[in-house]
């Protein structure tokens, strides 16, 4: 790999398996991946319940351990290590988005954003990133006063405040209905073309493809598929 390509590669695994072992039966959840992800790329991850996309995208987050393989991070291996180390990893460089957003109840949108902007290196201030996602006028109202969609977007604010290098969304628009789901792709669309943060979006609605810079299908815990889309689409064009 030339010096070039090895300064693009944010992610790197090789021959991933996930086995779960329940004591009654082992579920394998990945089947030896190999995947790489390029720095500034918006990567969508399709593929049936169970073919491995979430257990991936943790992995590569550093909330779960490979039963075998490796996963680096540019130069840093991931499965190489503690707790701790893995701890630091997540602070520093990865922001997270489910598809519940994980607000505390008693807490303002500004506030909820505080939790994690009060713990790292390089924050933005929580009004700042609630502007970038479209909230600027709801910096006091509570997650109850909220739509599903506006609390997934300060999910989204409050994931991009400590200025990840990375932007993992797991089903991110799986609780919405489309028109709120569309805001929540054109926030994390504006996000990564202007900050050029590396996002893989983990969906089942496959029409969202068709905004990535490219698509990589799961199928029985293996990748199955890539696609490159020579042409993206905006959010408010994609058809639900």
């Amino acid at each position: 790999m030339d010096a070039q390509a090895k300064a693009d590669l944010v992610f790197k695994t090789e021959d991933v398996t996930k086995i779960y072992d329940t004591g009654e039966v082992k579920v394998h959840a990945l089947a030896g991946v190999n995947l790489e992800l390029m720095s500034g790329e918006l990567a969508v991850l399709l593929g049936p319940s169970g073919s491995g996309k979430s257990t991936l995208l943790n992995i590569l987050g550093g909330l779960d351990g490979a039963t075998s393989g490796r996963v680096w991070f540019r130069d840093l291996e991931l499965t190489e290590l503690s707790e701790r180390e893995l701890t630091r990893y997540r602070r520093d460089h990865v922001g997270f988005v489910f598809q519940f957003y994980n607000l505390v109840p008693s807490l303002s949108a500004r506030e909820n954003v505080a939790l994690v902007t009060d713990i790292a290196r390089d924050p933005m201030k929580p009004a700042e990133a609630l502007e970038l996602v479209g909230l600027g006028h709801r910096l006091d109202h509570f997650p109850a006063e909220m739509s599903g969609g506006e609390q997934q977007r300060v999910a989204i604010a409050r994931a991009i405040a400590k200025r990840p290098e990375v932007l993992l969304c797991d089903e991110p628009t799986g609780a919405l209905d489309s028109k709120t789901g569309v805001q929540v792709l054109e926030a994390l669309d504006s996000i990564n073309r202007r900050f050029g943060t590396t996002t893989a979006v983990i969906t089942h609605n496959a029409a969202i493809r068709k905004m990535a810079h490219r698509v990589i299908r799961f199928q029985d815990g293996r990748i199955a598929d890539v696609e490159i889309n020579d042409a993206r689409i905006a959010p408010s064009e994609i058809e639900w």
